[in-house]
């Protein structure tokens, strides 16, 4: 059972995955800094406040915090455009700009083109034989 483990912790994805899920902490830390230390406070200056969180709604005695919601999608959104920038970053020191994906061919098509042109066969020769069996009734009746 050990030996399985070490098999599995050990294979490619698994290992590339857990330095994946360390970089991408520091990273988010990064931009958590960055939304929360320089972007927000700008924002929040734009809205007349430091922060969108304090913004409530009163109704009928319970509160709606919308301001929080608001701070929670434009961290998202500041988030997930800092991670398109750093991907393209990425891309660009890496060489790889704009490379379009390529087909891989699938490793079974020439068998597959070959079951389908064998069954296209078959169906044309079942074909004639059912016009040739037609073509018999008509002349006997």
């Amino acid at each position: 059972m050990w030996n399985e483990f070490k098999q599995f912790a050990l294979r490619g994805n698994v290992f590339e995955l857990a330095i994946a899920v360390i970089v991408g902490t520091a990273f988010s830390k990064i931009v958590d800094s960055l939304v929360e230390d320089i972007i927000m406070p700008i924002f929040g200056a734009l809205a007349g406040g430091t922060s969108f969180q304090f913004l409530v709604l009163d109704f009928n005695g319970v509160i709606i915090r919308y301001g929080s919601f608001l701070q929670t999608a434009v961290d998202f959104l500041i988030i997930s455009f800092s991670i398109y920038l750093f991907i393209k970053l990425f891309n660009y020191l890496r060489g790889s700009e704009s490379v379009p994906l390529k087909e891989s061919p699938h490793p079974n098509k020439e068998l597959l083109t070959e079951i389908r042109d064998i069954l296209k066969e078959g169906q044309s020769s079942e074909e004639k034989s059912s016009d040739k069996k037609e073509e018999i009734k008509v002349r006997i009746k």
